[in-house]
């Protein structure tokens, strides 16, 4: 067996070796891990051999034609020490809870309430989302604006309590559970404090971005006051700190129309600190929100920001700018519904540019509009260029290639006859990122879960959770103990190694386990 044969291997199956980084206890607690949705894991995954558990995220999932299921589901969090914060839609149209659950049988700990109910905005149905903060709270939307929490998530009993946006909800109550909605994920920086958006559907209040701090104190700004022609925070993208806290950065929509900007606020006061028009790359005119997605702000390493945006192709761009929004920086060829992760260029040993991280986001080319099918998933380096490869892209340039992969399995017999290179899509709004064994867990439309192996670009591992179907996308995640989770069918998935190693997996590890431990970040 060849060396290359014997690594893959070695990672696949022993995976709790970690060769490219050591691993730091800390909780996956928000939307794509952090407050800067790098979704960048601190764990090693297993390996994709066995089902651990698996619990449900919709008790009442409405199917479309085809079978097609357009719910995006909110985030699973996870803690330190192992407990697995399962957000579940519980009617047809309404109705959400939130479950925690050991993340080593998913026995259910404990259930906790809310009357949440979703904005009236349109769209596919989106996620309900709450965030987790060093303390061992977690909080959750709740109705009207209302913010609730509850303490000691890693045990089955602990205290509840809820924060109302505004002061005189108690003697208004009718009045903002009818009229004010939480409509993005929420979002906790290092100190505790809270960060989401609310919508208004009464003209004496204004849709604004809330900041909630650790004494339960409220800031609130309107998007109006806050920028000229703005009305209200995109619905589903999560509010990003910059990398020291100090910025939050926030996706804004049109009062208007389907266009917007991105605003950088001063992170304590929520004032206005800069702003930039979200513009289509390849025409310079404004670019679209769409409703359906869930692109959010990521912040690199290096504190630049990257946005996804729609434009008229449903392909869409990763806009990127630096820090301070005054710089736009090179554009990634795909930006619709997809929150960028960071993959640090020690990861990939192929790669001789001089960036220190790669973004990895989804590639799909939607034979729908344009392209031709082939669906990819790719590493893009943030600080190079190439002209988009795409028909009719008239000589845009956009961020360099690194690496990209094709989903595996061919489009259905009626797609094939008009485009024979047409693959399944990948199904992510944010993958995670596997530093220790130089991998990234997606799933796709399929219905397998992969395992994108980088140091040879292949899918060296896969694991089927169903028979597949056309969806909303869905993260991925890695619990502490290596378990990855991923949700298809309105279903999460916990994936992990055999109980007993084969003989096989034994002898592989004997035989590689010196290579292992060389491959170190370069």
């Amino acid at each position: 067996m060849k060396m290359r044969a014997v690594r893959a291997v070695v990672v696949m199956a022993v995976s709790m070796f970690a060769f490219c980084g050591a691993a730091i206890a800390q909780d996956w607690s928000n939307y794509a891990g952090n407050a800067q949705h790098t979704a960048v894991s601190a764990y090693t995954a297993q390996a994709l051999q066995e089902l651990k558990w698996s619990t449900p995220v919709d008790l009442n999932p409405q199917y479309a034609g085809g079978g097609v299921l357009l719910a995006h589901y909110g985030s699973p969090l996870i803690t330190a020490a192992n407990t697995v914060i399962v957000p579940v839609k519980t009617g047809a149209t309404s109705g959400f809870k939130l479950e925690g659950r050991s993340g080593v049988d998913g026995s259910l700990l404990w259930t906790q309430a809310t009357s949440y109910v979703r904005a009236p905005i349109g769209g596919w149905f989106p996620p309900f989302s709450p965030a987790i903060t060093g303390t061992g709270r977690v909080y959750l939307p709740d109705i009207g604006g209302t913010i609730t929490y509850r303490d000691n998530i890693d045990s089955a009993v602990g205290a509840t309590g809820q924060i109302h946006l505004f002061a005189d909800y108690g003697s208004n109550t009718s009045f903002y559970n009818n009229n004010i909605y939480i409509d993005t994920p929420i979002t906790t920086d290092a100190a505790g404090n809270l960060y989401f958006g609310y919508y208004s559907t009464t003209g004496t209040i204004d849709s604004g971005i809330a900041r909630v701090d650790t004494l339960g104190n409220v800031t609130r700004q309107s998007v109006p006051g806050l920028s000229s022609g703005m009305g209200r925070v995109l619905q589903n993208a999560a509010p990003a700190l910059s990398n020291d806290g100090s910025t939050l950065y926030i996706a804004v929509k049109s009062a208007a129309s389907s266009t917007g900007r991105l605003l950088a606020l001063d992170s304590t006061n929520l004032t206005l600190e800069s702003s930039v028009d979200l513009l289509d790359h390849k025409t310079g005119n404004p670019a679209q929100l769409n409703e359906s997605g869930t692109a959010s702000p990521m912040i690199g390493p290096d504190g630049d920001v990257y946005m996804g945006v729609l434009d008229n192709t449903s392909r869409g761009w990763m806009l990127h700018f630096s820090g301070d929004l005054a710089t736009q920086k090179p554009t990634g060829g795909f930006g619709w519904d997809d929150t960028a992760s960071v993959v640090p260029a020690s990861m990939v040993e192929a790669y001789t540019g001089t960036s220190d991280y790669l973004i990895m986001t989804k590639y799909n080319n939607y034979y729908q509009t344009g392209g031709q099918g082939q669906n990819m998933i790719a590493l893009l380096d943030p600080n190079d260029t190439q002209l988009d490869p795409r028909l009719n892209s008239t000589g845009t340039m956009i961020m360099k290639e690194v690496m990209t992969i094709l989903g595996p399995t061919p489009d259905d017999a009626s797609v094939l006859i008009n485009f024979p290179d047409a693959v399944r899509e990948w199904c992510i709004n944010t993958a995670v990122v596997d530093p220790s064994t130089c991998s990234v867990l997606v799933n796709n439309e399929d219905g397998k879960l992969y395992r994108w192996f980088l140091d040879d670009n292949t899918l060296s591992e896969v694991f089927t959770l169903g028979d597949g179907l056309g969806q909303a996308y869905t993260p991925t995640l890695i619990g502490p103990d290596g378990t990855v989770y991923a949700i298809s069918n309105a279903t999460l998935f916990a994936i992990g190694a055999a109980t007993i190693p084969e003989p096989s997996t034994l002898m592989l590890l004997a035989a590689g386990s010196a290579f292992l431990w060389r491959r170190r970040p370069r």
